[in-house]
């Protein structure tokens, strides 16, 4: 036994001996299928033209049949209808004979009295109902179709130039067609057809046939050279679409904004991100001009690529929405082809508007600690002479009582020194770090309570309060002391913007979805500047010309221990509403820091 190469010659050689079976099995098939085709295209010819042949036999008989005014009449007429219908270009003859071939009839008068059909033993032919027919060689060399059969009526015997014999018939009627077993007066008719055309048509199908044949056989070949050809490439484009699509949908799905140009600076590709941090159309961007497209700002970045053609990462500023702004991290790149020439250009998008917010907070954060541990080094500092400045000042407002105007001066640096401690003591509540202790509060009765403390203040402003709490199923947790005094600092708040009247509107409500608790205080008064929105919660910043600028700061740092977060929505004129949203998950333990 022959042992296989060791290379792999027998595997590679196995497939083109299968082709080469597949081949030939395909040529047999297909060659078949040609000659199948040929042999019934030709049967359907000689049908057409025996069918041709028939229907001019029936209508000579016919014709003759009909003719009026004797025997000579019907001669006559049946003479004319051979030579009229001979004139047809696909006619070759149309003649009538006796029984022995001699013509008794023809398409060509010339041609009476001659022989045709000699070879033919016409005695032998069935009724007029059978059809016979056979291929000949005409006198030009040309093929007839040759359709011949017995005819009726038979008329008596012709003479020399289409002349009658005598024969004797009943005159009472038509001439009857003789018997079977008398054929000495039967007639036979012979309708000759051009076979050119059928001929020419024949081999127009055989060429058709061929060319068809060989185009499928080819195909048949081509297909199997293609299914053993392309097996692996088949393969190597399975693999280049399962990463095509895992491509596309990492770029659909990624982050980051993804927008490709052309080296026209056309749109070739985007994702959603893009859309939406571009604020594009996320359809139609296709083979759109970027210029018509990007901002200005993203526009610069793209001048940088094209002078430096290189790398180019910057952060851009985008007006947003209600005149806020939006800061993106851009990245340009050039793309070039395997030539090495430039084709197009890739930005990448991120949104850093979150991320600076982010780091504002930590940066407010890294203040406020700061100037906590300063404020709680500070007040001790200052509580020690503020003690003994007020016993001084107490000790003089009562030594002078008589004197009104050093009992005056007195008071009033008790009232100061009283001033000096309240700030202390602001300083180190926002030094302090924040405990709270979590209790199940009946909301709506909690917030009754809380404006219960600023209804005489509101009564004396003119200002009327509103309490719109939805209904509860079941208590909120928060602590009551820490929220009280934040609820207390917005109300004041509130009724110092409302200087001439107006409405304070407290609102409460469960969002059951994030599991949160709104409560939103909300003023007529004259709202707050634009500009004092970013340090409403900065330690010691106060528009009023009494405040000491920690009640927002102290507030601030209460809802954060409770995992909260404070969100106001101010427009000038207008009013402003503070929102406390309160977690409800119990993840805060009683008299404990969240974690």
């Amino acid at each position: 036994m022959r042992n296989i190469p060791k290379d792999g010659r027998f595997q590679r050689l196995l497939p083109w001996g299968l082709l080469a079976v597949a081949a030939m099995g395909l040529s047999a098939i297909f060659a078949l299928a040609i000659l199948h085709n040929v042999e019934r295209q030709k049967h359907n010819s000689l049908r057409l033209l025996l069918e041709k042949g028939a229907a001019l036999i029936r209508s000579f008989e016919a014709g003759t049949r009909a003719g009026m005014g004797g025997l000579q009449r019907q001669e006559f007429r049946l003479q004319r209808l051979l030579s009229e219908t001979a004139l047809q270009p696909d006619i070759v003859y149309l003649i009538v004979t006796a029984t022995d071939g001699r013509v008794l009839a023809h398409s060509e008068v010339a041609k009476i009295d001659s022989l045709h059909g000699a070879d033919l033993d016409l005695r032998a032919l069935q009724g007029p109902e059978r059809l016979n027919w056979r291929r000949i060689t005409g006198t030009d060399g040309a093929e007839v179709f040759e359709v011949y059969r017995r005819f009726i009526p038979s008329l008596p015997p012709m003479g020399r130039h289409g002349m009658h014999r005598p024969r004797l018939h009943d005159p009472a009627g038509p001439v009857s067609p003789p018997d079977d077993e008398n054929l000495e007066g039967s007639r036979f008719i012979f309708v000759g057809l051009d076979l050119g055309p059928v001929a020419a048509v024949e081999r127009a199908e055989v060429r058709n046939a061929i060319v068809t044949g060989a185009g499928l056989l080819l195909a048949g070949v081509g297909g199997i050279v293609l299914v053993f050809l392309g097996s692996r490439y088949s393969q190597a484009r399975t693999s280049l679409s399962r990463i095509q699509a895992f491509s596309d949908k990492l770029v659909a799905s990624m982050p980051l904004g993804l927008l490709a140009m052309d080296s026209r600076e056309t749109v070739t590709s985007f994702n959603p991100v893009a859309a939406a941090l571009l604020r594009l159309p996320a359809v139609n961007l296709a083979d759109r001009p970027v210029a018509a497209l990007l901002p200005a700002a993203v526009l610069t970045v793209l001048d940088r690529l094209r002078g430096e053609s290189r790398v180019v990462e910057t952060e851009v500023a985008l007006a947003g929405e209600n005149g806020s702004t939006r800061f993106l991290a851009v990245t340009a790149t050039a793309l070039k082809d395997e030539t090495g020439r430039p084709a197009g250009s890739l930005l990448l998008f991120k949104d850093l508007t979150d991320v600076r917010a982010l780091r504002q907070e930590i940066e407010r954060h890294r203040r406020l600690a700061a100037v906590g541990r300063l404020a709680a080094g500070v007040a001790h500092e200052i509580r020690n002479p503020l003690s003994s400045i007020k016993g001084f000042a107490t000790y003089f407002r009562d030594r002078y009582a008589a004197v009104p105007e050093d009992d005056k001066i007195a008071r009033i640096m008790i009232q100061e020194v009283d001033r000096l401690n309240r700030v202390v003591s602001h300083l180190l509540d926002f030094a302090r770090p924040v405990r709270v202790s979590i209790k199940p509060v009946d909301l709506g009765a909690f917030l009754g309570d809380s404006l219960k403390l600023v209804e005489s203040q509101a009564l004396t402003g003119g200002i009327t309060l509103q309490l719109d709490c939805s209904p509860m199923v079941a208590p909120v947790l928060l602590d009551p002391d820490r929220i009280s005094q934040v609820l207390l600092n917005l109300y004041l708040n509130a009724l110092d913007a409302m200087a001439d009247g107006g409405r304070l509107t407290v609102t409460a409500g469960l969002d059951e979805a994030r599991r949160l608790v709104r409560i939103s205080v909300a003023d007529t008064g004259k709202g707050i500047k634009p500009a004092d929105l970013g340090q409403l919660f900065d330690p010691f910043f106060t528009t009023k010309g009494s405040g000491t600028g920690l009640g927002l700061a102290i507030a601030h740092n209460i809802i954060e221990a409770h995992g909260g977060e404070i969100r106001v929505d101010s427009h000038p004129g207008r009013g402003t509403c503070m929102s406390l949203l309160l977690p409800q998950k119990r993840a805060l333990h009683d008299g404990k820091e969240p974690g």
